[in-house]
């Protein structure tokens, strides 16, 4: 099992490096001066110099991404080019309400996608089968940014139940909690089809398992079998996909956090794109790609915990 996490572990720092490297081959792509973006067309040769100073643009590629890296290396995400504070303290100050967004809808989208994936396998091949994945289908289909916009103008503006915008007055957990549910709602109605379409498929195969057989030749209830029994088998075949989803779910709460005007990962990664402040655009990149990386990481292992079979073949 060691063996298996350091290869995983390896792997991942792999894959962060190849992440550095592009996000700052393709920051450097980008036409146009960042100078003038930054600055705006009105500043003067001296201003636009010292920013260029400031921010090593005016080095070498090659030392500037060698620079970039031993900072990475010492987990260094750089200085905000206005405030001058750290990049790592911006992202931690807003870290915890990306986090709590993802882990609100991921909660509440897995817990109803299997239940209705459940459901479907009780009903299998009658209306109610077909209703859910009709359902089911719908929810994947519709983008999350859609959803986020009609869900403000139906409960928040139309019908007045919910907050428009925000996260809640820190302290007031009960103003946190209804400032979550729309953005969460937004966020994670796409994957209540997604995991129920995924739990169904895992339940009709696991249904066809013998020891299911032995069951029902013992009279068990079908409602016992599917959910106490095939229920386990699909979910540890799903486990993977859903941690992945979680990941996902982190990255995709941009469209969430900018039509609610949340403070988030998403919404510090538009401003900072917007207006070129290239070290807040990379250490946020960098930090959602770690984290994504880490739920992989994190599925592999309790799926290998749970499974011998596939630690031996990973």
């Amino acid at each position: 099992m060691i063996t298996f996490l350091v290869r995983r572990t390896a792997l991942a720092v792999v894959i962060l490096l190849i992440v550095a490297i592009l996000l700052f081959s393709m920051m450097h792509m980008i036409p146009g001066d960042p100078t003038v973006v930054a600055l705006g067309p009105r500043s003067t040769p001296e201003m636009r110099e010292a920013f260029r100073e400031m921010m090593g643009l005016d080095k070498p590629i090659l030392d500037q991404l060698g620079m970039f890296l031993m900072r990475l290396a010492r987990g260094d995400l750089g200085l905000d080019v206005w405030s001058r504070r750290p990049v790592i303290t911006m992202i931690l100050d807003v870290l915890p309400y990306t986090v709590t967004l993802a882990v609100a809808s991921f909660l509440w989208a897995v817990a109803l996608g299997i239940l209705l994936g459940c459901v479907a396998v009780v009903h299998h091949g009658k209306w109610g089968d077909w209703l859910i994945g009709l359902v089911s289908i719908s929810f994947v289909a519709v983008p999350s940014f859609v959803v986020a916009l009609y869900s403000l103008l139906i409960f928040a503006v139309w019908l007045n139940w919910l907050p428009a915008i925000g996260a809640g007055e820190p302290g007031d957990f009960a103003a946190q909690i209804r400032s979550l549910i729309l953005p969460s709602f937004a966020v994670g109605l796409g994957w209540v089809g997604y995991v129920s379409r995924l739990v169904r498929a895992a339940m009709i195969e696991a249904m066809g398992e013998d020891y299911i057989r032995t069951l029902r030749s013992y009279g068990v209830a079908e409602s016992r079998i599917v959910y106490r029994y095939a229920l386990k088998q699909a979910l540890l075949a799903i486990l993977a996909v859903i941690a992945i989803g979680f990941g996902g779910l982190l990255t995709g709460s941009v469209f969430a956090e900018i039509v609610f005007s949340r403070p988030g990962l998403g919404k510090m990664t538009y401003d900072a794109v917007m207006s070129r402040n290239y070290p807040v655009v990379m250490g946020t990149v960098l930090v959602t790609s770690g984290l994504y990386v880490t739920c992989m990481i994190l599925a592999d292992a309790v799926t290998a915990w749970l499974d011998p079979r596939i630690r031996s073949t990973l």
